[in-house]
């Protein structure tokens, strides 16, 4: 194998890692800004000019917070619970096409980590093993409130993946591909998901907020019920870690948002301005941050916006509310498809 290639993975992945967590140092802040504007106040603004470095000062303090663990608690656990779910958030951005490929020289650099023909059913599998890390912190920390926080937790996003799954059977149905380079290629021109599975799209966002134990979702966490919820009993870093697993969580959402349903780094007659190829991808990536940080400011706006919902409306919106819309849609769509097959709208037009 070619050591440029190596080499070039392992620096881009690098980049990766580091922007998921400038983003989520910044989310934290954004989120603060957001939250105050809302409430009619100015938010975090005496760390640096405009409050930047508010999160550099957060992290600071989370370094050097007193670090705990409960008498009675699974030691190794305990310190595996957030270690997990910091990583399922990070592994999730191999995947994702971040922009259109470079050409250098006479080589061509992909924009994506690994570009694997089952890319859909990798991102399910990796957010699937998220709720262990939740489970095993909640579990570990021998605390009442932590444990039902944790088994809340367990409980919404399985039900919540099973209609997600279901919108994104229907893309595949769509596009006839598992590849999210691929999902992505076909969307080029304008030819977004979102204007073919409206529906999915809809479900996809309610379940994102679901898996990602946002508001109005964040029963997992619900302070007027659980005190601070699974991760009760945790200090310093390690529950730095579960806080910055969140705001990941939501980058990396966002980021399948925008690929699955408006076409990643694809914006309206790029392709017409007559432009190099690299400077089409260069823009690209630029339009591909800004979809997401679209979708950013909507989880945050959600947030400061709706109440939150007591918890057996929240199982009953999952299961008969969206779950039946999922199926519904993967019906529909098969329909469709099967009229477009046999020519029924030809028939109907003549």
């Amino acid at each position: 194998m070619d050591i440029q290639f190596i080499l070039y993975k392992l620096l881009f992945a690098v980049i990766i890692l580091l922007i998921s967590l400038v983003v989520a140092m910044y989310a934290t802040l954004l989120e603060r800004k957001v939250a105050g504007f809302f409430q009619d106040r100015l938010g975090p603004n005496r760390a640096g000019k405009f409050g930047l470095l508010q999160p550099v000062a957060d992290g600071v303090k989370l370094f050097f917070k007193e670090e705990f663990m409960p008498a009675n608690a699974d030691k190794v656990l305990y310190m595996l619970g957030p270690m997990l779910t910091m990583l399922v958030a990070l592994m999730t951005s191999a995947v994702i096409p971040w922009g259109e490929s470079l050409i250098i020289g006479e080589k061509t650099y992909s924009l994506q980590m690994a570009d694997i023909n089952i890319g859909v059913l990798y991102v399910f599998a990796v957010i699937s093993v998220g709720v262990y890390g939740i489970m095993i912190g909640g579990w570990a920390s021998n605390n009442k409130f932590a444990l039902m926080g944790a088994v809340r937790a367990a409980s919404q996003m399985i039900s919540y993946e099973l209609a997600m799954s279901l919108s994104i059977v229907a893309i595949v149905m769509t596009t006839g591909s598992l590849s999210l380079n691929e999902i992505v290629g076909q969307q080029q021109g304008m030819n977004w998901n979102v204007f073919y599975q409206p529906i999915g799209f809809f479900v996809f966002v309610i379940c994102a907020f679901a898996e990602t134990n946002r508001a109005p979702f964040d029963l997992p966490e619900c302070e007027t019920e659980l005190i601070g919820g699974y991760h009760t009993e945790y200090s310093s870093m390690k529950l730095g870690f579960y806080l910055f697993s969140e705001y990941i969580n939501m980058f990396i959402s966002s980021a399948m948002i925008a690929s699955l349903y408006f076409g990643g780094s694809d914006l309206p007659f790029i392709h017409d301005l007559g432009l190099s190829h690299n400077w089409v991808s260069i823009i690209g990536i630029f339009g591909f941050f800004a979809k997401i940080a679209f979708f950013m400011f909507l989880f945050m706006w959600v947030r400061w916006t709706l109440p939150r919902f007591r918890y057996d409306q929240l199982m009953r919106f999952g299961w008969k509310g969206l779950l039946p819309w999922a199926i519904a849609n993967v019906i529909i769509t098969g329909l469709i498809f099967m009229l477009i097959k046999y020519n029924f709208f030809a028939f109907l037009a003549k």
